[in-house]
């Protein structure tokens, strides 16, 4: 079928209908006003990057896009209503819902991004990541649930008759996702009880989980392995295992059994001796915790003493340094005596055949 041809007079008309220039001038009106209003926010966030005040900096960041959208919104709804009132058609009865409905929309949006700009800025003046990432989760949700409630109420639904809803149905949906509502009240007690905190190192002796926290999420928390592989725990796990945090430990142990030969045996005094004395004038020895040097054991091979002191550092490399540098010194001070280190050895008595009687 073969379309109807549009006369010039009629594209003319079209063109020129004073209804027509009106939503054109709007739309125009509120494309320069978006263009004027990002520029602006721009130059804005600019200037106040040199300031030292950083939350006039997080409301910048947040603004400009939610900004652009409210002007479209606005401006959409005004040429939408200003043809709906020259066509005479329904259209205008859904205009005001829509508009309400962005609007909220937009402002839920500048909401969300405030909040996790205020969390960001938080965490990079030093406050404490999980602290931090829990408290803007919670106000996420808080707002993206009052945005919900809020849009159900314009559309008509009634939010009393939803929550009895909710009251009844909750028990059938509880069944169905206990294991997800036990991870989530799982990470509510990671928050709360804080038994590790993002970038901890945490190992559990009862399951094989050890490295580092990278996330801690409502239903899953993230562990890096030494062995940089991507590790996802449930958290109601935690709830069920004994969980160790080497992070949040005051010092690193060193507890060494050093044997010397039986030869030696008369030097083990003057050896531990000089050892203790070693310990006790080390700069890098927490002198606050308990420090031990005993000659303690007659081993197969050996004669034994054992030491049992503590590092100032928890550092993991550093630790090693030390230990290292405190072994290389007491087997300085054994070689100091003329003392040798034992080793597993065996001797063997061999009994010849009795003298014959003259």
């Amino acid at each position: 079928m073969e379309g109807k041809e549009i006369s010039s007079d009629e594209l003319l008309s079209w063109v020129t209908d004073p209804t027509v220039m009106l939503v054109f001038l709007v739309v125009f009106a509120t494309l320069l006003l978006n263009y004027v209003v990002r520029r602006m926010c721009i130059h804005l966030e600019a200037k106040v990057l040199g300031t030292e005040n950083v939350w006039d900096d997080a409301v910048f960041r947040s603004i400009r896009k939610p900004a652009g959208w409210l002007i479209w919104i606005l401006g959409l709804a005004w040429a939408a209503e200003i043809i709906a009132k020259e066509t005479e058609s329904n259209l205008a009865a859904i205009i005001d819902p829509i508009r309400y409905v962005g609007v909220v929309a937009v402002v839920a949006l500048f909401l969300t991004r405030l909040i996790r700009e205020i969390e960001l800025t938080f965490i990079s003046r030093g406050a404490d990541v999980t602290t931090a990432t829990a408290v803007g989760k919670l106000l996420r949700i808080s707002i993206m649930i009052t945005l919900a409630m809020t849009l159900l109420q314009t559309l008509g639904i009634s939010i009393s008759g939803l929550l009895a809803f909710g009251g009844i149905g909750g028990i059938a949906v509880g069944f169905a996702a206990r294991d997800l509502l036990a991870n989530f009240f799982g990470g509510l007690m990671i928050y709360l009880d804080r038994p590790f905190n993002v970038g901890d190192w945490i190992r559990s002796p009862d399951r094989e989980i050890e490295g580092t926290v990278v996330d801690i999420g409502w239903r899953l928390t993230e562990i890096r392995t030494f062995d940089q592989r991507p590790l996802y725990v449930p958290n109601l796990v935690f709830a069920n295992i004994a969980l160790e945090n080497p992070s949040r430990m005051l010092n690193r142990r060193i507890y060494e059994t050093i044997g010397i030969r039986y030869d030696d045996v008369s030097k083990m005094r003057e050896i531990t001796n000089d050892v203790r004395e070693l310990l006790r004038n080390h700069p890098d020895i927490a002198q606050d915790k308990t420090l031990i040097v005993n000659f303690n054991a007659f081993a197969a091979s050996s004669v034994d003493f054992f030491v049992y002191t503590f590092t100032k550092t928890t550092d993991w490399i550093e630790f090693h340094h030390i230990k290292e540098k405190v072994l290389l010194q007491i087997i300085d001070i054994i070689d100091g005596h003329g003392a040798e280190m034992a080793f597993p050895t065996s001797t063997v008595h061999l009994i010849g055949p009795e003298p014959e009687a003259p």
